[in-house]
């Protein structure tokens, strides 16, 4: 990403971190909360609690899957006015862009915080194109300070230099979507459902982890709306 020079902290993929820094910014405790998926296979997504709402995945960065974000962003690109996307202008801010896009796309499904920061970072990019929306994250200094607590509240030493990316899976108007910063547009990988949006952004990791089977470096988040009687 060296066409990038303003750069973070890279946050960690750990749910912890990830629910503090929602909490913090507007998501309520007893709206949503992150989860760890601890493999793709049918018994094991049936252990994340449901619904879920967005799933974020982490995936080393390779010439190949560079190839592939080049070749998809020559394509035509689709009309996405009705999709939540932002483009990535700051280095390492990919973990922080993941979950702006997970809860940018489901603010119809919780209730944020009246005045807190989402609240208001939502209704103030709600009508820029993810070229605004890129610049006005950039500027603000409240969510690059926000972005740095959680980045140094992981359990691992933060690395200033990662070759591993954050992207987030929705479904919206009945199609799941891949959101990735980094790309021209959001990218539409066929029909879905939200009772179906796990196992099929698992089939899509799925294929991605293939292309890389010697790598270690894939970590998988669902983002789940809490049902009323859960403890926070």
């Amino acid at each position: 990403m060296a066409d990038i020079a303003k750069k973070w902290l890279p946050l960690e993929a750990n749910p912890d971190v990830m629910n503090q820094f929602l909490w913090s910014r507007g998501v309520p405790p007893d709206e949503v909360e992150c989860y760890d998926v601890y493999g793709l296979d049918e018994e094991l997504l049936e252990m994340v609690p449901k619904p879920v709402l967005a799933v974020l995945f982490l995936y080393p960065l390779t010439s190949q899957s560079e190839a592939e974000r080049v070749q998809q962003d020559s394509e035509t690109k689709d009309p996405t006015s009705t999709i939540y996307f932002m483009k990535q202008t700051v280095g390492n801010a990919c973990g922080t862009i993941g979950l702006l896009h997970a809860i940018g796309n489901i603010t119809s499904e919780i209730k944020l915080d009246e005045g807190s920061f989402l609240d208001k970072f939502f209704k103030s990019t709600a009508c820029m194109d993810p070229m605004e929306r890129a610049s006005f994250l950039e500027s603000d200094r409240e969510i690059e300070v926000a972005h740095s607590v959680a980045a140094t509240a992981g359990d691992t030493e933060v690395p200033v230099n990662v070759d591993t990316h954050f992207i987030c899976f929705t479904c919206v108007d009945g199609q799941l979507y891949e959101l990735d910063g980094r790309k021209s547009r959001p990218i539409s990988h066929g029909a879905s459902t939200p009772s179906s949006l796990l196992q099929d952004a698992a089939k899509v990791i799925q294929k991605m982890m293939q292309k890389n089977p010697d790598s270690m470096n894939f970590n998988v988040i669902a983002i789940s709306k809490r049902v009323k009687g859960d403890a926070p």
